[in-house]
């Protein structure tokens, strides 16, 4: 048995296997080695750099957890550890405190004993961006990406791009240009008027080239040989990447030969070639793109799998590039912001709309073409210096505007079923065209159940039957059934993500913001209103609410400092582990203790928090454990680490105290760490111990794990699960 973990199980390699999420109950710890341990040491959490520092004196509480001393030897003798194999404080972690009724998180005692259970399963080393597990690597410590976002320097560019599911959009800025203020594309191919979105459409022709995007795309009539391609972001779903087979059959099918990634490489090559252009148009000489952030807006849904997807098609479409030699960090000028976050920042600016002060809470709705995402907000800075905490997990789901259009088509199918002149594609695309340009967002709901709405048929053939609406070559339909069959099974759904997402916080909510293209639709507000209006004291539209996401994503950029600087963690991230037996333990679970190799005492199923519900985390601080390994040889050089959640307020001591949840399987390979590497080369006859911590990184759309030693990263896993 290895202080850090059980020996690992045959055929299984360095993989995270994602699992469904849950709640994180106890700080894992590490594994015994062959001493008895002989004091325990308290793992630190590593302050954040200085454009993280975690200040918020506008709540009157501060945050800014100081690193504990503790220099590990490199020596093969044993350092101090527990049964587990970390270097550990005595005892279970003392309970959060608590801020404004909601749980805190102050110096994290998560304690590092024992290490890993034996049987710990690896996790695995991803093979691609697109493959379903992701690992740790370790390459040299000259080679990580600290993924610590630098001091910008004072007039650089902001280019942000909401890629939507129906609809897209530039906007930039510049605290050199029109005095900071974000700007947004308006012109675009195919049209003389002004459009702050274009669809996200492509037309192929029959060798798989791109014939024409966006207007052009969307307006082009049918062409033999062509295909034209829509909706393709929802093949980036979370279940669809997993399993195929879930995939909404009511979505157009992906060209012969052609994958998801490769409509979005050809869709952002295009957007970003014509929103250089037009920049460069718009402010001359002043445009520095070489050197631009790009800032890509993501469904709050998406996994880290998703998110990598989409990195990777923004870097293969051109959207970030090396702009002068020795230009080794690039790739970071390319930043992913959920797009809730980012319509937060818009909203949060509009003080004068929804009188939100500090410590106030609010919820957005970003209610877009595909999706509609939710997440909760505080306002924890004063407004004039504006900082936002995220307070619980987002969520989201596929019930977007597109869905009405979906239920209209086969609304008119069934109705038309008996009448197949009018169920060719032009004839249905004609009919969706229609409803979605004018009925869709201006539909009242009940009031117009006794209205006729008027649909002209595009095929003059068969223009008569009344038994189905058919009225001289319209398709005339009431509105009460478009109500229950269009209407209500989608707002259902949004209704009900609301009341989920407001059942996650135990605090009161001050606003409810709707933005996104389906912010625009009558019904959806006034159902919004009819259902939260009593609990919710603002229920507010903004203006601009179609462009929230893409403003606030060139906002945030500009503001060159994270405006949604924390996460109120959401739930418990835990860790099973061994810890030496307390007087507690004999008397609570004495079927859980045993000796290990070395004779110590040890308890199994403990739990140890590595992040505890309610923690205030700073976006991208790193929370550190030290651990221990104990290796019998040098290929000994691997364990597992298993994380789990808890979505229970209470502290457990033990696995069977409450429900946790398996979020994935880690597994660390030591093998390229110096100390590793020193001992494994010196005859051994009993083995010898290795020195590390563990980290962890919460992220705007991504949660990381991060392998150290003496401060130096050696390797990072990104978990494929939702934060």
């Amino acid at each position: 048995m290895s202080c850090c973990g059980e020996p690992k199980e045959n055929g299984l390699t360095n993989n995270v296997k994602p699992q469904a999420m849950g709640p994180i109950v106890n700080q894992p710890t590490l594994q015994p080695g062959l001493e008895k341990p002989q004091y325990f040491q308290q793992p630190s959490i590593s302050p954040p750099p200085p454009a993280f520092a975690n200040t918020f004196s506008a709540n009157g509480f501060q945050q800014t957890p100081q690193q504990q001393p503790g220099a590990w030897s490199q020596s093969p003798s044993p350092p101090p550890v527990n049964d587990f194999g970390a270097l550990q404080n005595a005892g279970t972690p003392p309970p959060p405190s608590t801020f404004n009724g909601s749980t805190t998180y102050n110096g994290s005692t998560f304690s590092v004993t024992n290490g890993f259970s034996s049987m710990n399963q690896p996790l695995m080393r991803p093979s691609s961006a697109h493959s379903p597990h992701m690992s740790i690597s370790t390459p040299p410590p000259g080679q990580m990406n600290q993924h610590n976002p630098a001091v910008q320097e004072e007039g650089k560019m902001s280019i942000s791009i909401d890629f939507g599911t129906t609809f897209s959009g530039v906007a930039y800025g510049s605290s050199r240009i029109a005095g900071g203020k974000v700007q947004q594309i308006l012109t675009w191919p195919g049209s003389f008027e002004t459009f702050r979105k274009i669809p996200t459409c492509l037309l192929y022709d029959e060798f798989g080239r791109v014939l024409a995007w966006g207007l052009e795309a969307k307006n082009s009539g049918p062409m033999p040989g062509t295909t034209r391609c829509e909706w393709f972001k929802l093949f980036l779903e979370p279940q669809a990447l997993r399993d195929e087979s879930s995939i909404d059959p009511r979505l157009p099918a992906l060209p012969a030969g052609k994958r998801a990634i490769d409509l979005i490489i050809d869709f952002l090559s295009c957007l970003w070639e014509y929103a250089k252009e037009q920049i460069t148009r718009d402010i001359g000489a002043v445009a520095d793109l070489n050197t631009a952030d790009v800032w890509l807006t993501v469904p709050a849904a998406w996994d880290a799998k998703g998110c990598e997807i989409m990195r990777e098609a923004a870097i293969t479409a051109g959207l970030v590039a090396s702009s002068k030699a020795g230009d080794n960090t690039w790739r970071d000028r390319l930043r992913i912001i959920t797009e809730p976050e980012a319509a937060a920042v818009h909203c949060a600016q509009l003080n004068d709309l929804h009188h939100l002060k500090p410590s106030q809470n609010f919820i957005v709705c970003d209610a877009g073409g595909g999706t509609v995402d939710l997440a909760v907000y505080k306002i924890i800075g004063q407004m004039a210096n504006l900082e936002i905490a995220e307070m619980c997990a987002r969520s989201g789901a596929n019930c977007g505007s597109l869905f009405l259009d979906l239920r209209f088509r086969e609304l008119v199918k069934t109705l038309l079923a008996d009448h197949p002149a009018h169920l060719d594609p032009p004839s249905l695309a004609y009919f969706m065209h229609s409803f979605s340009e004018t009925d869709k967002l201006n539909y009242t709901g009940i009031h117009d159940d006794d209205n006729m709405f008027h649909f002209t048929c595009f095929n003059v053939e068969d223009p008569h039957d009344p038994s189905v609406g058919l009225i001289n070559g319209q398709l005339s339909i009431p509105g009460n059934l478009l109500r229950r069959e269009v209407f209500d099974p989608v707002v259902n759904e949004v209704l009900q993500l609301i009341e989920e997402q407001i059942a996650r916080v135990d605090q009161p909510i001050h606003a409810l913001l709707l933005v996104g293209g389906f912010a625009g639709s009558e019904y959806l507000k006034q159902r919004v209103q009819d259902q939260f209006g009593s609990r919710i004291r603002t229920i507010a539209r903004p203006p601009d609410a179609d462009t929230a996401t893409l403003r606030g994503a060139a906002a945030y950029g500009l503001a060159r400092r994270p405006l949604v600087s924390s996460v109120i963690a959401p739930r418990s991230y835990l860790m099973k582990v061994k810890l030496p037996a307390e007087q507690e333990d004999w008397s609570k679970r004495p079927a859980y203790i045993r000796n290990n190799d070395a004779g110590v005492a040890i308890c199994e199923n403990r739990l140890q928090y590595l992040v505890s519900k309610g923690a205030i985390l700073r976006k991208g601080q790193r929370l550190t454990t030290k651990f221990c390994k104990f290796s019998q040889s040098a290929q000994d050089s691997s364990f597992v680490a298993t994380l789990y959640t808890s979505d229970s307020d209470k502290m457990m001591r033990y696995t069977d105290e409450g429900e946790t949840n398996e979020l994935c399987k880690w597994t660390v390979d030591l093998s390229s760490l110096p100390t590793f590497r020193q001992n494994a080369s010196m005859p051994q006859m009993t083995g010898f111990y290795t020195e590390f911590e563990l980290g962890l990184e919460l992220d705007s759309a991504e949660v990381r794990g991060i392998l150290l030693y003496n401060n130096q990263e050696w390797g990072r896993v990104t978990f494929d699960f939702f934060v």
